[in-house]
C-alpha cells in the first residue's frame, strides 16, 4: 500500500512538534492529576469527574497519534525553490486576479491550511487548479456559485 505524503513547511513542522511536546508533557500531567484526584475522592459525584478526565485523556492520546502520523508522512517543502519557480508549486504564494479583484494564496499541505491568511491546501479545488500553472495562465474552478475564472498574475 502506498502511503500518502503530507507536504509541510519548516514552520508547520515546528508548530506540530511544539504541540506534540505540550500534549505529551504538560497536558498528560494535568489530566493524570485530575484522574488521580477523582480516584482518591471516589464518590458517585467524582466518578463523573473521573469519566470526564478519562475522556480528555483519550482525546489527548488521539491527537498525539494524529500528529505522530502527520509527522511520519511529512515531506518538507523547499520554500525557497517554490518561491523562485516559474510554475506554481506547493510552498509558493500565488497572486491571482478574479475579475477586477486581486487575491493571494499560499499553497500548503492540509495540516497548515488557514483561510484567514490565504493558506490553502494543495488538495483544495483552487490549490489543485493552480499547481503547475505559470504567470498569465487562466484556470477555472467550480465553486458553489458556479465556475470562477482566475488568472495567475504572479508567483512569489
Amino acid at each position: 500500500m502506498v502511503e500518502k505524503t503530507i507536504p509541510m513547511t519548516r514552520d508547520g513542522r515546528a508548530r506540530l512538534l511544539s504541540e506534540l511536546d505540550a500534549l505529551r508533557g504538560d497536558r498528560r500531567r494535568e489530566i493524570a492529576g485530575r484522574m488521580q484526584g477523582a480516584r482518591e475522592l471516589s464518590t458517585a459525584q467524582n466518578n463523573a469527574e473521573y469519566d470526564e478526565a478519562k475522556s480528555q485523556w483519550d482525546l489527548n492520546e488521539q491527537r498525539i497519534r494524529a500528529i505522530e502520523e502527520q509527522l511520519g508522512h511529512a515531506v518538507l517543502i523547499d520554500e525557497e525553490r517554490a518561491h523562485r519557480a516559474s510554475t506554481v508549486q506547493v510552498g509558493a504564494t500565488v497572486v491571482v486576479s478574479v475579475g477586477d479583484k486581486r487575491q493571494e494564496y499560499t499553497i500548503v499541505g492540509n495540516t497548515e491550511v488557514d483561510l484567514a491568511v490565504g493558506r490553502i491546501s494543495n488538495e483544495s479545488p483552487v490549490g489543485r487548479a493552480l499547481l503547475g500553472k505559470r504567470v498569465g495562465d487562466e484556470v477555472q474552478v467550480m465553486a458553489p456559485r458556479g465556475v470562477v475564472r482566475m488568472t495567475v498574475t504572479g508567483i512569489k
